[in-house]
C-alpha cells in the first residue's frame, strides 16, 4: 500500500514552517531597527551639526545573530512535526536517487568522450544529484522575485520529472534566499561605516521576505 501525503494529513508550509517564519519576520524588524539606530540620529540632528553619534551595536547584533536564529527556528519546527520530517526524508531519498539515476545515465553517455573540458573531472554522480537540487532552488527563487506564477509553473513543471519534490525546490529556495540575505547581513558586520552597515542591513531585508514567502507557499 502506497502512503500519500493526503493519508498523512501533513501540514500546510505556513504551519510546517511556523517558527522559521516568524525567525524571518523578527529579522527583518531586527534588521530595520538596526538601521534606525544609525539613521535616527542624524535626522534628529540639527542641520549645522556635522559629527553625529550613531548606535552602530544593533547592526552588529543581527549580523551575529541571525543564523543562529534561523537555525534554532528550523529545528523548532522539525520538532514539531517528525510525521512531516520523516515523510521530507523518505521523499527526499526517493528524488536523491531518481537524479542520481539520470547522473548515470548521463556519465555512461559521456564516458566515450574526453573527462572533461581542458583535462577538468566530470562532477561525480553525488555532486551531479546535489547540484540539480541547488540549481533548481535557486532557479525558482530567481523567478519568484520577478513572476511568482511562472515560479509556481516551474516547480510543477520540475517536478513533472520525476527527480524533485516540490516541497524540496521549495525549501532549497528558501535556503538560497535566506543565504544571499546573510551575506548581506555579513557584509555589514565588516562595513567601513555606519551608514554601509546600515545599507546592507536594509539591503538583506527584500531577500529575507521573500524567504517568509516562500516558506509559506503551497502550489495544490
Amino acid at each position: 500500500m502506497t502512503v500519500t501525503p493526503d493519508c498523512l494529513d501533513l501540514p500546510s508550509r505556513r504551519r510546517r514552517h511556523a517558527r522559521l517564519i516568524a525567525a524571518l519576520t523578527r529579522l527583518i524588524g531586527a534588521c530595520a531597527e538596526a538601521a534606525g539606530a544609525v539613521y535616527e540620529p542624524i535626522a534628529a540632528a540639527p542641520p549645522g551639526q556635522e559629527a553625529v553619534e550613531v548606535a552602530l551595536l544593533p547592526c552588529i547584533q543581527v549580523t551575529l545573530t541571525a543564523a543562529t536564529l534561523l537555525d534554532r527556528a528550523r529545528a523548532e519546527d522539525d520538532a514539531r512535526w517528525p510525521t512531516a520530517v520523516a515523510w521530507e526524508g523518505k521523499e527526499a531519498r526517493r528524488t536523491y536517487a531518481a537524479r542520481c539515476a539520470v547522473a548515470e545515465a548521463q556519465e555512461l553517455a559521456e564516458q566515450a568522450g574526453p573527462p572533461g573540458e581542458r583535462g577538468v573531472p566530470l562532477p561525480t554522480v553525488e555532486q551531479s544529484a546535489a547540484t540539480d537540487l541547488v540549481s533548481a532552488g535557486d532557479e525558482v527563487a530567481a523567478q519568484w522575485l520577478t513572476d511568482p506564477e511562472e515560479a509556481a509553473a516551474l516547480v510543477r513543471e520540475l517536478v513533472a520529472r520525476g527527480e524533485l519534490a516540490a516541497d524540496e525546490v521549495l525549501d532549497e529556495a528558501v535556503d538560497s534566499v535566506v543565504l544571499t540575505g546573510l551575506l548581506a547581513l555579513q557584509e555589514a558586520r565588516t562595513a567601513s561605516d555606519p551608514s554601509t552597515a546600515a545599507e546592507l542591513c536594509l539591503s538583506a531585508v527584500p531577500h529575507i521576505a521573500l524567504a517568509v514567502t516562500l516558506a509559506s507557499a503551497d502550489l495544490d
